[in-house]
């Protein structure tokens, strides 16, 4: 289930005690009137919410203007003993392992988007540890890569962005991928040139006589096919409560294995390499975006069907009415 923390103004109170206690998939709703101190004299409300109708129910909040003054916190509950929470699990439709709670989703991948130094610096050594195991033929060293690298975030941005119609995350996840893969390039570029000035690499190096690098220069279908299955598994994994699959995710791709070979190839005037590398960035890249965009399209489909649904079949939301058809308290607010 999830918890919902209302803040909520003198003229919107009634309204949203109203509608999480008519609301069948919310439960144990509690309210203190005029217990704010900012905004003043503001009623503060607490619900617990079926995960199902979770975003729907937030909808109706913000319909009646609730964060415009006041604030919607949400917070996931681990465990909740309660036959009434039990009956509000069964009332709302659906598994509460599937359900998606969008503006967790927004919030999730909003963070994950910004542009920092750690950002690039992850990406940098991330490129790094990948550019050592292509030297070594190490795959312990490309895996370990593939977890560090930071890159899915924006990625996963920019699928959300596209689903939601977000420009402003969409241009910060463009902006973090941008800057970051090139710093990755760049950065194992010249390290790979002072590792063979120094004599820690051989003086020359191809992807053809190295497994794994041969296999990052190299992409054919399946290098597409794993990237869209990593994609949908990523966006599922992030906007369910089956976060648990992120990890495997982030090995599953070679976005950083792709850029940091790109590196080591173009040090070395590895034209093949470098080119294969670069396709193979591209695809994975590509292939994220499109699948990881077009679940989370189908998601937020079945989500508007749903919030069509409670908005012609509830009762209780159509006795509300739109936010400023039903009167205001008389309570003055609090000094």
């Amino acid at each position: 289930m999830i918890h919902l923390r209302i803040v909520a103004t003198a003229d919107r109170a009634d309204q949203v005690a109203e509608l999480l206690t008519r609301s069948r998939s919310a439960c144990n709703v509690v309210r203190f009137e005029g217990v704010v101190h900012d905004p003043p004299g503001a009623d503060f409300v607490m619900a617990d919410v079926a995960r199902e109708d979770a975003s729907v129910l937030v909808s109706d909040l913000k319909d009646l203007g609730v964060h415009e003054q006041g604030s919607i916190s949400i917070e996931d509950i681990e465990a909740v003993i309660s036959d009434r929470a039990e009956q509000a699990i069964e009332y709302a439709r659906g598994a509460p392992s599937d359900a998606v709670v969008w503006e967790e989703v927004e919030a999730r991948t909003s963070e994950a988007t910004e542009l920092s130094a750690g950002f690039v610096l992850f990406m940098v050594l991330a490129a790094l540890i990948a550019a050592v195991g292509i030297f070594l033929n190490s795959a312990i060293l490309i895996v370990g890569a593939m977890v560090v690298g930071p890159e899915f975030g924006p990625l996963a941005g920019m699928c959300v962005a596209l689903t939601t119609r977000r420009k402003d995350v969409a241009a910060r996840s463009a902006l973090a991928l941008a800057l970051g893969f090139p710093a990755a390039i760049t950065v194992v570029f010249l390290a790979t040139l002072v590792f063979r000035a120094t004599g820690l690499t051989p003086d020359t190096f191809t992807s053809s006589d190295h497994q794994l690098a041969h296999i990052i220069s190299s992409p054919d279908f399946f290098a597409f096919f794993v990237a869209a299955c990593a994609g949908t598994a990523g966006m599922l994994s992030l906007s369910t409560a089956k976060s648990g699959a992120l990890i495997g995710v982030l090995i599953s791709v070679t976005t950083i294995p792709a850029a940091a070979n790109i590196g080591v190839a173009a040090a070395y005037g590895d034209g093949h390499g470098w080119t294969g590398s670069m396709v193979q960035l591209a695809i994975n890249v590509t292939a994220i975006l499109v699948f990881g965009t077009l679940t989370l399209a189908i998601q937020r489909g079945l989500y508007d069907r749903r919030r069509r649904r409670h908005l012609g079949e509830d009762p209780e939301r159509r006795a509300l009415g739109p936010a400023g058809d039903r009167p205001a308290r008389s309570r003055a607010a609090a000094p």
